[in-house]
Formats: C-alpha cells, sequence, structure tokens
C-alpha cells in the first residue's frame, strides 16, 4: 500500500497534516501525537515580529463547531526560529510546512526571506486573510488583483515550494485560485474559516470581544467540500483540502472531490489524536476497497 504524496516537488509519507493555529508547532501536541507519523506539521502562522493577538474572550463555541478570534498571537519568526524549528529537528519523517502571515507585502516578504536558510523548512503556506493595512484592511485573499500579486512577490523571494491558503469570505473561489495559480503558487490550501458571529441572548452582547470570528468545524465540511471540487476543476496545482475533517471519511470526502493532501483542524481541540485516528481509517478504506495507491482517490468524483 502506498500512502505517499507529492506536492511541488515535496514528498509526505502520507495525506494527513494538521491544520495551521490548530496544534501550536508541534510541541504542544508531541506529548500526545507522535509527530513522526503525520505526513507534515503545520505550524501556526509566523510574523515578522510578534503579534499580541486579540483582547478575551476569543473563543466561543457555535453548533457544530467553533468561533475563533485569536489574531494570529505568535511570537515572531527569530523566536520561531531558535525554539519551534529547533524542536521540529528531530522529527526526521514528518515534513514541516510554516505558516506565514503578515499585514503587507513588505511583512511577509520578511519572514519568507527569513525561512529561505532554515533546512527544516519544507515548505511554506502563505495565509493571505490577513488584513492588508496599505487597502483599507480588505483580506489579500479576497481580491484577485492581490492575491495574484502577493503570490508572484512571495514566490520572487521564497526559495521552498509556496502554498496559498485560501479565504472562502469571496463570491467566487474560483477565482482567487485561477489568481493564484497565475502568479506562481506551487499549490493551493482551502478553506481558511468562515466569518462568524455569535450574541449573547441574556447579556445581549458579543461573546467574543472581536465581535467577529473565524468558524471551523464540522459545519463548514460541505461548504469546504465543495469549494476544494470546484477549485480542483478550476486549476491544475494541487490542492491541501481542509475545513471541518473530523473523521476518516471526512478525509477520504475530501480527496474524492479533489484534495491530494488534507489538513485536520478544529477535531484537535477535542481528540488530540484526531490526524492519527484518521490515518488508520483511511488505510483500513484502502485495504476494504483494494486500492493500492493513495494518490488513486484523488478528484475521481468528477
Amino acid at each position: 500500500m502506498n500512502t505517499k504524496v507529492t506536492i511541488a516537488g515535496v514528498e509526505f509519507q502520507n495525506p494527513i497534516m494538521e491544520a495551521s493555529g490548530t496544534f501550536g508547532s508541534g510541541m504542544e501536541y508531541s506529548e500526545f501525537v507522535d509527530l513522526n507519523k503525520l505526513g507534515a506539521v503545520v505550524t501556526k502562522g509566523v510574523a515578522n515580529v510578534p503579534w499580541p493577538g486579540n483582547p478575551t474572550p476569543r473563543i466561543a463555541e457555535v453548533s457544530s463547531g467553533m468561533l475563533n478570534a485569536i489574531g494570529l498571537q505568535n511570537p515572531g519568526v527569530e523566536v520561531f526560529c531558535k525554539r519551534d524549528l529547533k524542536f521540529l529537528e528531530q522529527f526526521k519523517d514528518a515534513k514541516v510546512v510554516v505558516n506565514v502571515c503578515g499585514h503587507s507585502a513588505e511583512e511577509y516578504i520578511e519572514v519568507v526571506d527569513i525561512l529561505s536558510s532554515e533546512k527544516r523548512v519544507d515548505m511554506l503556506e502563505i495565509n493571505i486573510s490577513c488584513p492588508n493595512v496599505k487597502e483599507g484592511g480588505i483580506a489579500f485573499g479576497q481580491d484577485p488583483k492581490a492575491v495574484e500579486e502577493i503570490t508572484r512577490l512571495v514566490k520572487s523571494h521564497a526559495k521552498q515550494p509556496i502554498v496559498m491558503k485560501l479565504s472562502p469570505n469571496v463570491t467566487d473561489i474560483k477565482v482567487m485560485a485561477k489568481a493564484a495559480e497565475a502568479g506562481g503558487a506551487d499549490a493551493i490550501s482551502l478553506i481558511n474559516t468562515l466569518t462568524g458571529m455569535k450574541i449573547d441572548v441574556e447579556r445581549q452582547s458579543f461573546v467574543l470581544a472581536n465581535k467577529t470570528g473565524g468558524m471551523s468545524g464540522p459545519a463548514v465540511h460541505p461548504i469546504a467540500v465543495r469549494m476544494v471540487y470546484e477549485c480542483s476543476n478550476a486549476v491544475s496545482i494541487p490542492i491541501i483540502g481542509m475545513g471541518g475533517i473530523s473523521t476518516w471519511q471526512d478525509a477520504v470526502e475530501m480527496m474524492l472531490a479533489g484534495a491530494t493532501a488534507v489538513s485536520v483542524g478544529t477535531a484537535n481541540f477535542y481528540n488530540p489524536t484526531a490526524t492519527l485516528d484518521i490515518l488508520s481509517g483511511l488505510k483500513d478504506y484502502m485495504l476494504r476497497k483494494n486500492i493500492d495507491d493513495v494518490n488513486d482517490l484523488v478528484g475521481i468524483v468528477r
């Protein structure tokens, strides 16, 4: 049985990884999960300088999911390299995908340039759901012109393959996927969280200090599958699918829709071993269906 998948020349031992922001940078979950068994460790978003994040409260449960308004709190790229990347050096079997965030093109490039010399970094995932401060706060990922421009700029600086992480908060996800491809992206990942809101009816006030937050979890899965399917039919570059994956069935469904690999997010919060449980279920499914190569699942539902 072959569980290996290749994205932009990088070979992963299996297609299961975790979604950025739900797993720290691996250290936090290493006592629950053997990181060497994952296809990749995807780190929390890293910026050029430390970001304090949003005020609390910034997490709320909702029906079949959660809202978060963490605000990409992170220690900055220098601490990340000295602490988190150094920790990940002991896990040789899993690839390392570093999620990069920024408020301007210059901030993205500063991080990408620093990471270019880090041998432990196999791939960069560029979070374009960040607000572009120079364009009035609209997220990079909500303007196809900005998507193409930031993709092309990052690609010109990056030494590793780049994955553009797409926002679902757009009219047509296919337009954004095509813009990323036109800018030279090696792959795309989707979906990031959907914008949501929760109001406490007793207190008659917003539950999150930020008022809105990103919704994730099982409730968004059908939307994510639809968007992955649409993008897989619109572009020729590989897709890493995510959004509400909590079971092996969800992962297989995402691959059938066109994803080469999948990321597990919110499920990690209530089941720390979700990634390995899903990998085990995927292997059992392949045995039951007499599938010798996991790549034979990718995009076969048309």
